[in-house]
């Protein structure tokens, strides 16, 4: 995909989570959080272990104006959770400009409290990107993050695969999508 450049994503409020653009001071957090094989299994793309200089160059890549796609720190200083727990993104898709997907994943310490769901709603509820339809994938190992997007509406497509980094091995996904 071409990057392009793009305004730096807008500050949206949830119930006890603020998405807010990365800032430079979140990289311990994320570094802390984004190490943690439970986080690292979830995603496609977090190594593990975490490889050093990796957060900072996450947050560099994401505060750079010409990037395809937009990432939120979950802040929950206002609820007295802290700065940073969890992260949030919607990444332009190649093939539709108004189609995206979305990712997220919070610190273990926060899991089952809710908070992954309420920062899905409010992002699709800002829709900053205004897209008309927003994808998912989630390993099939992970029937928590399933259900937050069931939740927030989203449809279940079918079955695929995808390759992990930190499993080094392509692991079995739900598909899902959101028509906004």
């Amino acid at each position: 995909m071409d990057v392009k450049t793009f305004s730096v994503p807008p500050v949206i409020p949830a119930d006890r989570v603020t998405l807010r653009p990365l800032q430079r001071s979140d990289q311990g957090l994320l570094e802390l959080y984004a190490g943690d094989a439970r986080v690292a299994n979830g995603t496609r793309s977090i190594p593990h272990p975490l490889p050093p200089g990796t957060g900072e160059a996450f947050i560099t890549r994401h505060l750079a104006e010409k990037r395809q796609e937009d990432v939120w720190a979950m802040d929950g200083t206002a609820a007295s959770l802290g700065e940073l727990v969890g992260v949030i993104s919607l990444k332009r898709l190649d093939d539709a400009p108004d189609h995206s997907e979305i990712g997220y994943w919070v610190a273990p310490v926060f899991w089952h409290t809710g908070l992954a769901s309420e920062a899905v709603a409010a992002l699709l509820a800002a829709n900053p990107q205004g897209c008309r339809t927003i994808f998912a994938q989630v390993f099939q190992d992970n029937p928590y993050s399933a259900r937050v997007l069931t939740g927030a509406g989203f449809e279940y497509l079918g079955d695929a695969e995808a390759f992990s980094v930190s499993r080094d091995a392509s692991v079995p996904t739900w598909t899902y999508l959101k028509k906004i």
